[in-house]
C-alpha cells in the first residue's frame, strides 16, 4: 500500500478502550500492543481506559470521547465475539451516525490468512459518530496486530494513497 513520502504526515489523537470483564491495565496485552503501535506510528494516545462488557458503560465511554474535540479516533479491543457478554457492536449501534462496513469486511478477509474460517466468529466493525471514527477490534493479540498493521496503520496515515481516513476528517461534520 503506497505511502507518498512527499506528503506531510498528520498525527491524530486516539482514545483506546479495552472491553473486558477480567482484564486490568497491568495485564491488557492487546491494549499494550495498540498503544505501542499508535505511538510508533507518530500518533498521540489521548486516553486509555478499560470498560466492563456492558452496553451502557461502553456507550458512556464512547459518548464522552466523541464529544471531546481533541479525540479524532476511538479504538476498542474486545467484546466483538458471539457470546452473551460480547456487546461492543451493539454499543457502537447506540452511538453511530454511519456504518463503515468495509472495515469489518476487510478485517475478516485479512484475518482469514491468520486463523482461517474461525474469522467468521468476529464481529469487528467500524462506525462514524459526530465526526469521530470508531473501530472495534477483537480482543486477541493477533487480531489487534492484524487490524492495526494491515488496515489502520495505512488508513490513519495522511500520506497513504490513493485515499485515507485522515484526509476526510475536516469534512466529516458537513451537512
Amino acid at each position: 500500500m503506497p505511502i507518498d513520502e512527499s506528503r506531510t504526515f498528520k498525527p491524530v489523537n486516539i482514545a483506546l478502550l479495552t472491553i473486558s470483564d477480567s482484564r486490568e491495565l497491568k495485564d491488557d496485552t492487546s491494549g499494550d500492543i495498540l498503544a505501542e503501535r499508535i505511538a510508533s506510528a507518530g500518533h498521540m494516545l489521548a486516553v486509555r481506559e478499560i470498560s466492563k462488557d456492558d452496553k451502557n458503560e461502553i456507550a458512556a465511554h464512547l459518548h464522552r470521547w466523541i464529544d471531546d474535540e481533541e479525540i479524532d479516533v476511538i479504538l476498542t479491543t474486545g467484546g466483538t465475539g458471539l457470546t452473551g457478554r460480547d456487546v461492543t457492536p451493539e454499543a457502537l449501534d447506540r452511538v453511530k451516525d454511519k456504518d463503515i462496513p468495509g472495515f469489518g469486511e476487510l478485517f475478516r478477509m485479512l484475518s482469514y490468512d491468520s486463523i482461517g474460517t474461525s474469522t467468521i466468529q468476529s464481529r469487528a466493525c467500524a462506525v462514524l459518530s459526530r465526526g469521530t471514527y470508531i473501530f472495534a477490534l477483537p480482543g486477541s493479540n493477533g487480531a489487534v496486530k492484524d487490524g492495526w498493521d494491515k488496515i489502520l496503520a495505512f488508513q490513519l496515515d495522511s500520506r497513504h494513497r490513493p485515499c485515507n481516513f485522515v484526509e476526510l476528517m475536516p469534512r466529516l461534520r458537513e451537512r
